[in-house]
C-alpha cells in the first residue's frame, strides 16, 4: 500500500478506535452522584421507549393547558390525529433538538394544526407551570410560522400521578436526575414522538431528533383512518445529566456513537480491501510487463 494510502487508513483506524473510547467516557464518566458505573446499563433500561402500538391512552388524565385552564387529554382527541411528545420544557439539551426537529418537519407538511391535526407536548416535570408551558408555546409558534394554527398546538404541564400514567401508556421511560442546584430537576429520558388515531390508539413512534416530513404526512393521513403502524428501529437517542464537576451539559448519544463506530470500521475495511486489490492488481501488471520485456530484450 502506498504511503498516502497507509496515512489514511491510519487515520481512520484512529477514529474509529476513539469513537467507541468516545462512547464509553460519555456515559461511565458522568453518573449519578453515588451510583455505581456498573448500574448505567440498568439506567438505560430505564429510560428505553416501549412501542405500545395499538395501544389506548387515558383520555381522562387531567392537566393544565398553557394558560393554567384545567384541561383532560381527550380534549384533544375525537376529531383528528395527534402528534404526542413527552418533554419537559427547562431541558436544555435534548428537548429543544426534539421541538425544533418536529416544528421544521410540519413546517413542509401540507396539513395545519389545529384543523388537520393536534400537536400535544405534555411536560414530565411537575415542577413546571403554566406560565413556563405559555413562553414556550410562544417561541415555537412564532418559528412555525403560521399564526392562524396557534390553537392547534398545546403545551401542557400536570401532577405526578397523571404524567406517570401517561408515560406508563405510551411506553416513554425517565427518571430524574440531579442538577447543578442539587435538585432532582432533570431528567433522563430518550427522544420520540407519537402519533395518535382521532380515537386516542398509538399509531406510530418516530424515534429521535429529526422526523421526515413525508413520513409524518403519511403518518397522519393513516392515523386519520385509524390505521396502526408498524415498530420501528429503535434507535434511540438520550438525554443523561448536568455533570457539575464539569460545569456543562452532558448528552449521551450512545447509540449514535456505536453507528458511527460500526460506520467507521466499515469504511476502514471497504478501504484497505480496494486498496489491497489495486495493489495486487498493479503487481500482476509490472510483473507481466517485465517477462514481455525480458522475452522482447531476449
Amino acid at each position: 500500500m502506498k504511503p498516502a494510502g497507509l496515512a489514511l487508513a491510519c487515520t481512520l483506524m484512529s477514529v474509529g478506535l476513539a469513537l467507541p473510547a468516545c462512547a464509553q467516557s460519555q456515559w461511565f464518566g458522568f453518573q449519578k452522584p453515588g451510583t455505581p458505573a456498573e448500574q448505567q446499563p440498568l439506567l438505560l433500561k430505564k429510560i428505553s421507549i416501549q412501542q405500545r402500538l395499538n395501544m389506548q391512552i387515558p383520555l381522562n388524565l387531567e392537566f393544565r393547558d398553557e394558560t393554567g385552564k384545567t384541561v383532560h387529554l381527550g380534549d384533544y382527541f375525537g376529531k383528528r390525529p395527534v402528534i404526542l411528545s413527552l418533554v419537559y420544557y427547562q431541558c436544555k439539551i435534548l428537548c429543544p433538538e426534539e421541538i425544533d426537529g418536529l416544528v421544521g418537519a410540519l413546517e413542509m407538511v401540507k396539513f395545519d394544526p389545529g384543523r388537520d391535526f393536534n400537536v400535544v407536548f405534555v411536560s414530565i416535570d411537575r415542577s413546571e407551570t403554566p406560565a413556563i408551558a405559555a413562553r414556550e408555546k410562544a417561541f415555537y409558534t412564532k418559528r412555525y410560522g403560521r399564526p392562524e394554527t396557534v390553537n392547534g398546538w398545546h403545551f401542557l404541564t400536570g401532577d405526578e400521578p397523571a404524567i406517570r400514567a401517561l408515560a406508563s401508556a405510551v411506553g416513554f421511560g425517565y427518571v430524574p436526575m440531579q442538577g447543578p442546584d442539587g435538585k432532582m430537576n432533570q431528567f433522563a429520558h430518550a427522544s420520540a414522538v407519537e402519533l395518535v388515531t382521532p380515537e386516542g390508539r398509538l399509531a406510530q413512534y418516530y424515534l429521535g431528533v429529526e422526523f421526515s416530513p413525508k413520513d409524518l404526512q403519511l403518518g397522519l393521513v393513516e392515523a386519520s383512518h385509524g390505521t396502526i403502524g408498524s415498530p420501528v428501529d429503535n434507535l434511540l437517542t438520550y438525554c443523561y445529566q448536568y455533570d457539575p464537576t464539569l460545569n456543562r451539559h452532558t448528552l449521551v448519544y450512545i447509540r449514535i456513537f456505536q453507528a458511527g463506530w460500526v460506520l467507521t470500521v466499515l469504511l476502514l475495511g471497504t478501504f484497505l480491501v480496494v486498496n489491497f486489490r489495486r495493489d495486487i492488481r498493479e503487481a500482476r501488471e509490472q510483473r507481466i510487463t517485465a517477462r514481455k520485456t525480458t522475452l522482447v530484450n531476449g
